[in-house]
C-alpha cells in the first residue's frame, strides 16, 4: 500500500511539474523576452539565468525529498571496495546506535544504515541498487531488456509527441531542433548507463551519484530545457515571410501611386496635344535626343509610337502588370495556414492519460 501511494504521489508530482512548467514557467520567460523589455542580449542572458536558475531549484528539492542514497549515507563513493565500507559502516554505527544516539529517531538512522550497508556490501545488490535504486532492491527488480526498452519507449514516444506538439508552427521550428537534439541525446545517455556491465560514470564525476540517480536527475531537467529551448525559440525567430509580405504590401502601394501619377502626366499631355500642343512633338529616342534608335519589343516587334503618350501609356501597363503580380503574391502569404490550438490541448490531454496508464 505505502509503495502504491509512493507511485501515485510522483505520478501526481510530474503532472503537477508538468504544469507548473506549461502555465507559469513558459509565460514568466516570455515576459522576460518580450520585445522592448530589456536589450536583446541581457533578454537571452536572464532567461538562460532564470531557467537555469530555476531547474537547479527543482533538482535540488527533489534530491534533498528522496534523502541521501546509500554511498552518501555512508560516506563512501561509488569505487569504495568492501573494506572501505565496512570502516565508515562501524564509524557511522558507533555514531547512530540507539544506545549513544538520543535522537527519537534514533532506531529508524540506524535501520537506514544498516540497510546500506547490507546492500553495498553485497555486490549484487549494489548493482541492482546502482541502477534501479531502492524500490529495484526492495522488488529484487534485474535487468531485462525487453522490459528496459518498453519502459524508454514509453518514456520518449510520450515526450516526442508532447514536444512536437509544444513547437508545431513556424516560429518554433529551431525550438523543436533544440528540443529533440537534447532529447535524442538524453536517450543515448541513458542506454549507455543503464546497458554498461561496468560503471559507466567516470569516478571523478559525481562520485556518490549512481546510475539510477543520474536518469532520474536528466528526467527531471528535461521539461526545463524544453521550455527553455520553446521561449529562446520564439523569440530569436525572424520571421522571413512576414517580412516579405510587408515589402511587398509597400512595393503595391508605391506601384498604385506611381500609377496615379503618371495617370495625372497622361491626362496632362493629353490636354497640351489637344489644345495644339501638336502631335508632331519630338518622339522619345528619336533624333531630338540624340539617336536614331527604333524603339522595339523584346520579341523583335515594333514598339508603341515613342511619343510621350506612348511611353507613359507603355509604363503604365507595366507597373499594372507588376502590381497583379505582387498582389498575388500578398494573397499567397496571407492564406498561409496557422497552426491550431487543438494541438495544445490534446498534448495535455495525452499527457494526463500516458502518466496514468504508465506511470
Amino acid at each position: 500500500m505505502a509503495d502504491e501511494t509512493a507511485a501515485g504521489s510522483d505520478d501526481f508530482s510530474g503532472l503537477g511539474g508538468f504544469f507548473f512548467y506549461m502555465f507559469i514557467v513558459h509565460p514568466m520567460t516570455a515576459w522576460i523576452l518580450r520585445p522592448g523589455r530589456f536589450e536583446r542580449k541581457k533578454s537571452i542572458m536572464y532567461a538562460i539565468a532564470f531557467l537555469a536558475a530555476l531547474a537547479a531549484i527543482k533538482t535540488g528539492l527533489e534530491i534533498q525529498q528522496q534523502g541521501p542514497n546509500y554511498y552518501q549515507l555512508l560516506d563512501v563513493t561509488r569505487e569504495s571496495n568492501p573494506l572501505e565500507i565496512k570502516r565508515a559502516y562501524k564509524k557511522l554505527g558507533l555514531k547512530l546506535h540507539p544506545d549513544k544516539n538520543p535522537s527519537p529517531d534514533a532506531a529508524d538512522e540506524f535501520d537506514r544504515v544498516k540497510q546500506a550497508y547490507d546492500v553495498l556490501m553485497d555486490l549484487e545488490l549494489r548493482d541492482v541498487y546502482n541502477k534501479f535504486g531502492k524500490d529495484g532492491v526492495a522488488n529484487n527488480k534485474r535487468y531485462s531488456e525487453t522490459q528496459f526498452l518498453i519502459e524508454v519507449a514509453i518514456f520518449y514516444v510520450s515526450w516526442a509527441v508532447m514536444a512536437f506538439l509544444l513547437t508545431m508552427g513556424k516560429k518554433s521550428g529551431n525550438a523543436r531542433d533544440w528540443t529533440f537534439t537534447g532529447l535524442i541525446v538524453m536517450l543515448v545517455v541513458e542506454v549507455v548507463v543503464m546497458t554498461s556491465q561496468t560503471n559507466p560514470i567516470p569516478s571523478w564525476m559525481f562520485p556518490t551519484l549512481t546510475e539510477y540517480d543520474l536518469v532520474r536527475m536528466m528526467h527531471s531537467i528535461f521539461p526545463a530545457f524544453m521550455n527553455g529551448c520553446r521561449s529562446l525559440g520564439s523569440y530569436l525567430f525572424v520571421d522571413v515571410d512576414e517580412q516579405l509580405r510587408q515589402f511587398l504590401l509597400a512595393l503595391q502601394e508605391q506601384n498604385k501611386d506611381m500609377l496615379l501619377v503618371l495617370r495625372d502626366v497622361q491626362i496632362g499631355v493629353q490636354n497640351i496635344q489637344a489644345h495644339g500642343g501638336g502631335g508632331g512633338g519630338p518622339r522619345l529616342g528619336g533624333p531630338a535626343v540624340g539617336t536614331s534608335h527604333i524603339p522595339v519589343t523584346a520579341d523583335g516587334g515594333v514598339a508603341s509610337k515613342a511619343t510621350p503618350t506612348g511611353k507613359i501609356k507603355e509604363l503604365q501597363d507595366r507597373l499594372q502588370y507588376s502590381n497583379a503580380n505582387v498582389a498575388q503574391a500578398v494573397q499567397s502569404l496571407k492564406t498561409e495556414n496557422k497552426s491550431s490550438n487543438l494541438g495544445f490541448y490534446g498534448m495535455i490531454i495525452g499527457y494526463i492519460v500516458i502518466s496514468y496508464l504508465f506511470g
